[in-house]
């Protein structure tokens, strides 16, 4: 903290001057005086943007920038709408559209209301991958999204109900969308949304939240002076239609509580190992206790990974502290519908380890440039599996090289790895020689769990190519 030092005499000079008019003033602030609040407006769109300022409208990375305008031939009983023009998975300026719409200056008191709602439609029917609010660009400490929204080609009214308005004192982001053409084979679609604002409907009931999917005792290790991150709780409500809806929820809209905060505290993000021992976190939102429970196994000090000692001059890393990396596009890309697997990756004294959990496959590129590897004899990772190695483990490890036309896959490589060759809680050094016919553009890592094997959570550090 800055420690500001005044001159004492200038203080008691300015001091006087303020009493002496402050006693001349000869009438009082009134009880009528309203001091500045944040603004409490609901409305975010209605033939125009409403109370965003100049700069509100923020896409997403890899999306096509020009898929939102305002179409002022369509809208829901007025005279304009929102359009977005999700473009053809092939389109070089973006292969889907999503951003978010976040207020210019100081957010808005939402703590009135009830829901966003809005009015849709699609030139075709159409499934959209997320639709929400509370995404900011900055914390996004208050997000909400509806997975899986389908429109027709009518106008229907949509609501997204908000998990515990009493947090929504001073929120910017107001809406957020990603749509893609998953579903459509890759042919792009609009739709339109009008009349998107929040309000208080009073009729959403039953709240019902979750946890860990709700599994009572799901279980996570973690070692001393490490940090834990909590999943995505969901959140159920009843629309007072007969309808339910289930929406993703931000954890910061949960109340959690450690059994043993001396072993597993809760921190802001989510939770921080003190020392070994177990603990068991629960939560509730807005008063109501969540289903699901996490018990916390803190192990011990952490033991990391074998320091590498090669000369960086015989090394391409991807992942190290030790070497300098060259660019990734991605370490877990979450490829849908099928990818279960989440990042949980975390720091240790300046030492960072990519965490992987809920596995099933996961991929890492470096496609932006790709890594020409003819004069490189192996790859090296290093692989810790925490608690029991699975006795059916069957690990696949792909290398991709992309020299076909137009950088198609042209070669590939694949490695299976097995129980045998790890050790539960340590290190395992997976050495693999370079058997590509064509290894000058390699550009995609894949992991997977094959023939029923079970692994579900596993570490990863010093990823590089090299030759001796």
């Amino acid at each position: 903290m800055k420690n500001i030092k005044f001159v004492n005499s200038k203080i008691t000079l300015f001091l006087v001057l303020f009493l002496m008019i402050t006693v001349s003033c000869e009438r009082d602030l009134s009880d009528e005086t309203e001091f500045a609040t944040l603004n409490k407006a609901g409305e975010i769109f209605t033939d125009s943007p409403i109370g965003l300022g100049s700069d509100f409208y923020f896409p997403f990375g890899g999306s096509k920038l020009t898929a939102w305008t305002v179409d002022e031939t369509q809208g829901y009983e007025s005279e304009a709408s929102m359009r977005f023009d999700v473009p053809n998975a092939n389109d070089p300026e973006g292969n889907y559209a999503g951003a978010i719409f976040r207020v210019d200056g100081a957010g808005r008191d939402l703590t009135d209301y009830d829901a966003l709602t809005f009015w849709a439609k699609a030139s075709q029917g159409v499934t959209i991958g997320e639709i929400g609010f509370g995404q900011d660009f900055l914390e996004n400490k208050y997000q909400v999204n509806a997975s899986r929204v389908t429109l027709s080609t009518n106008w229907v009214k949509y609501v997204i109900p908000i998990p515990d308005a009493s947090k929504l004192f001073n929120e910017r982001g107001m809406f957020w969308y990603s749509a893609g053409t998953q579903e459509t084979f890759g042919y792009g679609y609009t739709f339109w949304i009008d009349e998107l604002k929040f309000e208080k409907l009073g009729t959403i009931a039953q709240l019902q939240p979750k946890i860990y999917g709700g599994e009572e005792g799901a279980t996570a290790q973690i070692f001393v002076d490490t940090d834990g991150v909590f999943d995505t709780p969901t959140v159920t409500f009843n629309l007072g239609t007969g309808k339910n809806i289930t929406l993703n929820a931000a954890h910061s809209y949960f109340d959690w509580t450690s059994s043993n905060p001396s072993v597993a505290n809760i921190t802001e993000t989510g939770y921080a190992a003190l020392t070994t021992g177990e603990a068991v976190v629960t939560a509730s939102c807005s008063g109501v206790q969540a289903a699901g429970s996490l018990i916390v196994n803190v192990l011990g000090e952490f033991n990391f990974a074998p320091t590498p000692t090669r000369a960086p001059s015989n090394v391409i890393s991807l992942f190290s502290d030790v070497y300098n990396n060259v660019p990734v596009d991605f370490f877990n890309g979450y490829w849908e519908p099928y990818q279960t697997t989440e990042s949980a990756d975390f720091e240790i004294n300046g030492d960072n380890i990519l965490n992987y959990v809920n596995f099933n496959f996961v991929g890492t590129q470096f496609q932006n440039p790709t890594i020409d590897a003819t004069e490189k004899s192996n790859l090296h990772i290093n692989m810790l599996i925490p608690g029991e190695v699975p006795s059916n483990l069957d690990f696949l490890i792909s290398i991709i090289n992309f020299g076909g036309p137009d950088g198609a896959e042209d070669d590939r490589q694949q490695v299976f790895f097995k129980a045998s060759d790890f050790v539960a809680n340590e290190w395992s050094t997976l050495e693999i020689p370079l058997a590509l016919g064509n290894r000058n553009k390699i550009g995609l890592l894949i992991y997977e769990n094959v023939n029923g094997s079970s692994l579900s959570n596993f570490q990863l550090d010093n990823i590089y190519f090299y030759s001796e």
